[in-house]
């Protein structure tokens, strides 16, 4: 199973990391987030680490998680917060998957072809993958969430990628071929989770009035027990599935809105996973009770914080006004003051050693003189008393 989560820095029992290293592929990037590169274990969890190499995998047992908040919608084409996605996650598969290095890998297709020109790719399916009802995962299912997702009824943020598919054919049970109007970098990462539903429950049907918004049929490796909302998720493994039974056969999901009151949580022991604040995992973490009981780890977050303008707003269509502010920022203060040194100033919109980053590109370093001299040759040289007051 495929674990991909919005994370930084973490913790959780030392009791659960047998389970879960062996079943959990955490995926995590950042550029400006509470995050750093793993760094090397303290002595005592060296120690403790000698005596926990398992023999074999054994099924059994379930992960409690702290979640800050609720999922809202568990149609992931509809969902807008991760929490609705962190567990769409769990219950769906997509065609395509990254593995822990953020390279694409076949998930629901086995393999696909890339014309020579870039512009067609023909998924091959993986044959014998059922729904969680027992009917089959067919071309058929890809066919209806494409067209669902493309529709313009259907309120989704996601249709924008498939938009630019220009021919989408079922050539038979377990082949799927789209061609794109022109060569399209985001198009084989575009077939995830987010665009399969089963066309057998969903066809003809208004898809936000559907029970599945509550109530998941996926094909994934968990589904879902119980949602009691505000309170907890509980996810159950599916045994039947297709890459095999997951070795944890449990997924909890308790909503804890405050992080403070959530690390409380985790010492009692009432959960045993929770992303840590920079506060957390520097100075409340750091005891003989905590470390002999959990492991923390740290390392660059699959999540990145920035400023987006509102290029709609005449004070931000001239370039030079957005390089300014670039250079008004300390980003080097923010770093250090809010995250406590966890993080890296942003470069480009991947991580660091991945096969996407760009190191060289151009960097605005903070320059207040500079960003008061691009502003005072704007058209709107008043605008310095905004930022500079």
């Amino acid at each position: 199973m495929d674990y991909h989560k919005l994370r930084n820095i973490e913790a959780f029992p030392v009791k659960m990391v047998r389970n879960l290293l062996l079943t959990f592929c955490f995926v995590s990037m950042t550029i400006f987030a509470a995050c750093e590169k793993t760094s090397d274990q303290s002595d005592a969890q060296k120690e403790t680490a000698q005596d926990l190499t398992p023999a074999s995998p054994a099924y059994g047992d379930a992960i409690i998680e702290g979640s800050i908040g609720d999922a809202s919608n568990l149609i992931a084409m509809l969902a807008t917060d991760s929490a609705s996605h962190d567990i769409a996650s769990l219950c769906y598969n997509g065609l395509v998957k990254y593995d822990k290095d953020l390279n694409l890998v076949g998930d629901l297709a086995e393999s696909w072809d890339i014309s020579l020109d870039n512009l067609t790719i023909t998924f091959h399916l993986q044959k014998g993958v059922t729904w969680q009802d027992g009917v089959e995962f067919t071309a058929d299912d890809v066919m209806f969430g494409y067209q669902t997702i493309i529709n313009p009824s259907t309120p989704t943020a996601y249709a924008g990628d498939f938009q630019e598919v220009e021919k989408a054919e079922v050539i038979d049970t377990y082949t799927f071929k789209v061609t794109y109007k022109r060569p399209f970098a985001p198009g084989l990462a575009s077939w995830s989770y987010v665009v399969v539903l089963p066309k057998h429950i969903l066809e003809g049907q208004d898809i936000t009035k559907s029970p599945l918004v509550r109530k998941p049929m996926g094909n994934g490796a968990y589904k879902l027990k119980e949602w009691k909302t505000g309170e907890k998720i509980e996810l159950v493994s599916h045994h039947d599935y297709f890459e095999g039974r997951p070795y944890l056969d449990g997924v909890i999901y308790r909503i804890i809105p405050d992080i403070a009151t959530m690390f409380l949580e985790l010492q009692a022991g009432n959960i045993d996973f929770m992303g840590l604040a920079p506060l957390q995992y520097l100075r409340q973490t750091e005891t003989k009770v905590f470390q002999k009981s959990f492991r923390k780890y740290k390392y660059l977050a699959f999540a990145y914080t920035y400023m987006g303008f509102n290029l709609l707003n005449p004070l931000f269509q001239d370039k030079r006004v957005r390089q300014a502010i670039s250079y008004a920022i300390d980003k080097n203060e923010i770093l250090e003051g809010v995250l406590f040194g966890l993080g890296e100033v942003a470069t480009g919109p991947y991580k660091p050693g991945t096969w996407q980053y760009k190191p060289k590109v151009k960097t605005y370093p903070y320059d207040p003189q500079k960003a008061k001299d691009l502003l005072k040759s704007n058209v709107l040289p008043s605008i310095v008393e905004v930022f500079f007051i």
